[in-house]
């Protein structure tokens, strides 16, 4: 039991990071961290072993993250979403601490712009996208988290990439 803690201390931050980036709103996201590890908690004992025990939590996120967006009673809160998140603490994520108020200005400004992109992509595109690049996860990975094939993991994470570069004005 001390090794579920200690994989559940380690596993916390990268849900809370995921479900606050999937949903932008902290407090979902503090319900579906918990939520992730409860339910965890309750079917260890279901743990196939078939991937690491941070591939099924992460698992377990991903799918209480869909059913919020399915489910009709969060709606209010997946239209209020854009105002949910203080996008300033988010562009801090990427900030360098000896840049000027200017750079770091601009680098909020892009921040905003990305997530404002990300939020239009479609939800595998999306899911792909903040598995890959905020919890740094490979490909295999996602296809053990997602279920979908690693080879559409890489489609989507192009897609995406390539939607993000178009709508920001980037060609490469």
């Amino acid at each position: 039991m001390s090794d579920f803690a200690a994989m559940i201390e380690a596993s916390r931050p990268r849900i809370f990071r995921f479900a606050l980036s999937a949903l932008r709103d902290r407090d979902l996201a503090e319900t579906v961290t918990q939520d992730c590890l409860l339910k965890a908690y309750r079917s260890i004992s279901q743990f196939r072993g078939d991937s690491s025990i941070q591939t099924w939590l992460m698992h377990i996120a991903l799918n209480l993250v869909r059913d919020i967006g399915r489910n009709r009673r969060f709606q209010f809160w997946k239209k209020a979403r854009a105002t949910s998140v203080n996008l300033d603490a988010a562009g801090s994520w990427m900030a360098d601490p000896a840049a000027s108020p200017e750079e770091q200005a601009v680098d909020r400004q892009q921040v905003q712009a990305i997530w404002g992109v990300v939020d239009q992509l479609s939800e595998r595109q999306r899911t792909v996208f903040l598995l890959h690049f905020l919890e740094g996860l490979t490909a295999n990975d996602i296809e053990a988290i997602t279920g979908i094939s690693r080879a559409a993991v890489k489609v989507h994470l192009f897609r995406a990439v390539h939607t993000i570069r178009q709508k920001l004005g980037r060609s490469k």
